[in-house]
């Protein structure tokens, strides 16, 4: 089975940089139509589009805040306005936040990571929903990540909506599923992108890290790209409610390996 998006039309939330970048380029050479969503760096936005345009493809950018539920209607409003609905949807906008332990955590600082990773994902999950169900068709793929099920001391808030995201995933799959509407999630692990750029400085830190990833390497933006690309094709068409992993093995406690 040919693995192809051709004449899909998707929607890339936080897709200026990193993996959600990766993912419009992975996409666009599927065949599918991409709306870039962005909410800072515009010109990053503007130049991903242009390439894009001289590769042949073809997509425009729309800056929204997930996480203003009015901006998110809007840009849904925008896209119909474009194409008259969405096909694909992918969850990537995410922050993690600053490192603070619970007990110090700034109340403002922990809202502003769910309201972004949680209840963005679910603001624009809720409007791509709204044109898919109706359609009888699409796909949302939600960016979790490792910490989906793997604690990470100082990141309460990162971790919290990751594994609050996974449970979303399995509850819209859930609802969905019979309307013709698939909806997965997809976890990266260590993935040498912006986010992840203070574990990439550190030389001591990132040699502890590869310790707990049994492939000995972090992963590359394309490594999640492309497996954005499968989940989204038909070849994927009878998978939906359950998390991707794309960690090199990080999430199989590679701690408790033992060669002798």
């Amino acid at each position: 089975m040919d693995i192809e998006l051709k004449g899909k039309r998707a929607l890339v939330t936080g897709a200026n940089s990193g993996v959600g970048r990766a993912i419009v380029r992975a996409y666009i050479r599927a065949g599918a139509q991409v709306a870039i969503n962005y909410v800072a760096h515009p010109g990053a936005a503007r130049n991903l589009v242009e390439e894009l345009t001289r590769e042949g493809g073809q997509g425009f950018a729309y800056r929204a805040d997930v996480s203003d539920p009015e901006a998110v209607s809007t840009m849904f409003a925008g896209i119909d306005d474009v194409w008259g609905g969405l096909d694909i949807l992918v969850n990537c906008a995410g922050i993690d936040g600053p490192r603070e332990l619970a007990w110090e955590a700034r109340i403002s600082e922990w809202r502003r990571v769910i309201e972004t990773n949680l209840f963005g994902a679910f603001y624009c999950a809720q409007e791509a929903l709204r044109r898919m169900v109706p359609a009888g068709s699409g796909v949302v793929i939600n960016l979790t990540s490792v910490h989906e099920q793997l604690p990470w001391s100082g990141y309460s808030a990162y971790t919290a909506s990751k594994a609050g995201l996974g449970m979303l995933t399995k509850t819209l799959a859930q609802e969905a599923g019979r309307h013709g509407v698939r909806v997965l999630a997809l976890a990266p692990g260590a993935i040498q992108s912006p986010i992840n750029r203070s574990v990439l400085e550190d030389k001591e830190g990132l040699a502890q890290l590869l310790t707990r990833i049994p492939t000995e390497r972090l992963g590359d933006p394309e490594d999640v790209a492309g497996m954005a690309v499968v989940l989204a094709s038909d070849a994927a068409r009878y998978i939906t409610g359950t998390t991707v992993y794309v960690d090199g093995g990080m999430s199989l406690f590679p701690g408790f390996t033992h060669w002798d």
